[in-house]
């Protein structure tokens, strides 16, 4: 960490610095022969061309009213920025046209002089007063730097000092610290804004701000929180405090703190804050595992998943280009993991080729590392990735990938804000996503086409719901989180308390190597409505094939389950309906897609109901069928106090209450999860609750030595071995132990 210092180097070339910056925001001097930047040129160059024509003079664009509408000032400052881009990039049709930059500069007098002065106070939404607009407008300085003159460029900076001079504070209000995505945006703000004005002591800032000089790093971007904003230990990314927002928030930390560490690299005001590998680790740790194919998953992207500009297709383009500008200036090994990511992920990108849609900067950072032949495309992680401090899991195996959204006292269900995410009232109740051969399913109209009372998952009580509006709502259970085993398998679960009803259920995932078990149990409500738990709700136009006890969906796989209900409906919505935004508002025009729909009815009043499916992703049809019939995992008990499952050779439970399942006893509540090969007992333990100092597990025979064991695990043996584990303080996270010459069956399906 280096302390502020606005003396740096008076004689540094501060040209050079803006060529930096100009060829980061333009991919600078470009081989105009090759193919690769036809399309991206093309493109830039359209949209500029689009965007000149429909300029009125006074008034700049109509579909942007600007009188009391900040967003709309922000809107419009983004596509001047653009235009300035189309006008410093090379093989572009605006490339250093006089005319074009006369209009640029014109249209910024305007909304200087109107509407973004340092003479106005802030109305409406902050975050454009702060953030969005100085955003823009300190790149488009860096773009047009000479052509702005010496008193334009003063005044223009000044709007930008007098509502987003540093990274540490709410000018809006001072007391307020800047933290997580706002502060890293902030950063970059300050650079780009240093660069465009020559400015030392700015640059200093910039730099300073990322490690929260000013507060003694309390904030730091570049540091782990046990709470609230910010990266946490066990990947979680978290964004105004209860929400989990890796794929939003997360993601513009990630894009301002690759932007402002490749800025200044190489310059007296360089990074070098020790600390960076916090978002460095967080590529692999935090959201590498949300990253299916080049989407970027909607279970952790908050009410931003209801942007129809930026689905999970686009969101992902973003980190993968946000990655590829870290790997420029980070150290090795993490340099070379952060290309092979980015090239597995563009090769695999399906849903939304990123060569076909990135910009020029992007594209030539993409072909480079494509064109690397050193460099090996990295597959898609497989394993079992559980973050308790946002309440997420994802379950992966080469070819498809489930994650659940769950919701505690500590995470949200959901967050609906600024018109945003209307209709959200489900998505943290155990909405299950399902990812297959169907790349687009979430991608391509699913949110405001989807039946909100049906989402994948959860069990509702489908009553008629107000939108939301800037509500955030936390159910009052500690009751949420999961178990890990040897990273590769897990049970999750959560108690659902509903929200505005009496409906209660405890909801469990068993996550196994081909499959997930769902079980449901407790089920009840005294409201007089009928409750169901949903299946699946799929998006897609193939005919489902019926078999006993079981439902095939080419392209997506097998689900079997006893007693369901199948819809197959052809639904319509419009974006508008479910995002309102002054700048993230929908179309008003209807989409439509068809889907399929399992659910259990439990009826009207349901008490102590119960549920059990599997889920067998991309899965064929026989061997859906051969799944039903052998039934390879079994359940062991789906009640109240106890929901348990095992395999040949898995068995996992989550026990609500202390009790005894297999041939072991918790003492406490708690998720557990154990394999057996080869004489030897593998057993993880969690405690999602967060409320127990430690737990103890009891076996009913013998067991030989520790062959390994956490440092919080102690084994006692004897004729009734017990393993003692220190949950206290370890924020849910998984307590591992490993037992030699274990003395059950040879399979752990032979004990009932």
């Amino acid at each position: 960490m280096r302390s502020s210092d606005a003396s740096s180097p008076a004689a540094y070339d501060f040209e050079a610095l803006r060529a930096t910056a100009t060829d980061l925001l333009t991919g600078g001097d470009l081989d105009l022969t090759d193919p690769a930047y036809s399309r991206p040129l093309a493109a830039l160059s359209e949209r500029a061309a689009t965007w000149l024509a429909q300029m009125v003079p006074g008034l700049i664009w109509p579909d942007l009213p600007l009188e009391g509408r900040p967003g709309h000032v922000t809107g419009s400052y983004g596509r001047l920025r653009a235009i300035a881009t189309a006008w410093a990039t090379p093989g572009t049709d605006q490339h250093g046209d006089d005319a074009v930059a006369a209009k640029v500069i014109e249209a910024l007098d305007l909304l200087y002089e109107r509407h973004y002065n340092e003479r106005l106070p802030e109305t409406g939404n902050w975050w454009f007063w702060e953030i969005g607009t100085p955003a823009e407008l300190s790149r488009a300085c860096v773009l047009l730097g000479d052509r702005l003159d010496a008193g334009r460029l003063d005044a223009y900076l000044g709007a930008i000092d007098r509502f987003c001079p540093d990274a540490d504070r709410r000018a809006g209000w001072p007391d307020a610290s800047e933290s997580g995505a706002n502060r890293a945006d902030k950063a970059a703000i300050v650079a780009f804004r240093g660069v465009a004005g020559r400015h030392a002591g700015k640059l200093a800032l910039a730099r300073d701000g990322l490690s929260d000089v000013r507060d003694g790093g309390r904030h730091s971007v570049f540091g782990y929180v046990d709470a609230g904003d910010g990266f946490h230990r066990d990947g979680s990314f978290i964004q105004h405090a209860v929400v989990a927002y890796t794929g939003s928030y997360g993601l513009s930390l990630l894009i301002a703190v690759a932007e402002t560490v490749a800025l200044l690299h190489g310059s007296p005001w360089e990074v070098s804050d020790p600390g960076r590998r916090v978002v460095l680790d967080a590529v692999e740790r935090s959201f590498a595992p949300f990253m299916y194919d080049g989407l970027l998953m909607d279970t952790v992207r908050g009410r931003a998943a209801t942007r129809q500009a930026f689905p999970d297709s686009v969101a992902g383009h973003a980190a993968i280009g946000a990655v590829l500008l870290l790997a420029r200036s980070a150290p090795e090994p993490y340099r070379s993991r952060f290309e092979e990511l980015a090239k597995g992920w563009i090769e695999r990108g399906k849903a939304l080729p990123y060569l076909e849609h990135a910009s020029v900067a992007e594209t030539r950072r993409a072909v480079a590392v494509l064109d690397d032949k050193t460099s090996e495309a990295a597959p898609g992680p497989s394993g079992h990735f559980v973050f308790p401090a946002m309440d997420r899991v994802v379950h992966r195996r080469p070819g498809w990938a489930v994650a659940i959204s769950m919701s505690s006292h500590r995470t949200a269900a959901y967050e609906a804000i600024n018109g945003e995410n209307r209709h959200g009232w489900y998505t943290g109740d155990g909405m299950t996503y399902l990812y297959a051969s169907d790349h687009d399913h979430y991608g391509r109209d699913f949110w405001p086409t989807v039946n909100p009372y049906r989402l994948p998952g959860v069990t509702v009580d489908p009553r008629p719901r107000a939108d939301l509006d800037f509500q955030v709502h936390r159910p009052p259970t500690p009751w949420a989180g999961g178990v890990v085993l040897d990273g590769q398998y897990g049970v999750s679960a959560m108690e659902l308390i509903s929200d505005g009803a009496s409906l209660r259920a405890r909801k469990s995932w068993f996550c196994l190597d081909g499959a997930v078990v769902a079980l449901g149990s407790g089920i009840t409500s005294f409201d007089g409505r009928t409750v169901e738990t949903v299946i699946e709700n799929r998006a897609t136009d193939v005919e489902p094939h019926l078999g006993d006890g079981w439902v095939h969906l080419a392209g997506v796989g097998g689900y079997v389950f006893e007693g369901a209900r199948m819809l197959v409906e052809t639904r319509t919505g419009r974006w508008r309906d479910i995002n309102t935004g002054d700048d993230t508002a929908g179309a008003f025009e209807p989409v439509t897609r068809r889907y399929v729909t399992f659910w259990f009815d439990h009826g009207v009043n349901p008490f102590d109901a119960c549920y059990a499916y599997v889920l067998l992703p991309n899965a064929s049809r026989e061997r859906t069928r051969s799944f039903r019939g052998t039934r390879p995992a079994r359940v062991l008990s789906n009640t109240a106090e106890l929901q348990a499952v095992r395999t040949r050779s898995l068995f996992g439970a989550v026990f609500w209450t202390a009790g005894s399942a297999w041939i072991m006893s918790a003492d406490k509540p708690c998720v557990v999860m154990a394999r057996r090969a080869s004489q030897r007992l593998l057993l993880s333990v969690a405690d999602p609750t967060r409320t127990a100092d430690a737990v103890t597990i009891t076996f009913s025979r013998t067991m030989g030595g520790v062959v390994r064991a956490d440092d919080t695990v102690t084994v006692h043996t004897g004729k009734k071995p017990t393993i003692v584990v220190e949950v206290g303080g370890s924020m849910g996270r998984s307590h591992s132990v490993e037992l030699s010459d274990f003395g059950g069956p040879r399979s752990l399906g032979c004990d009932r």
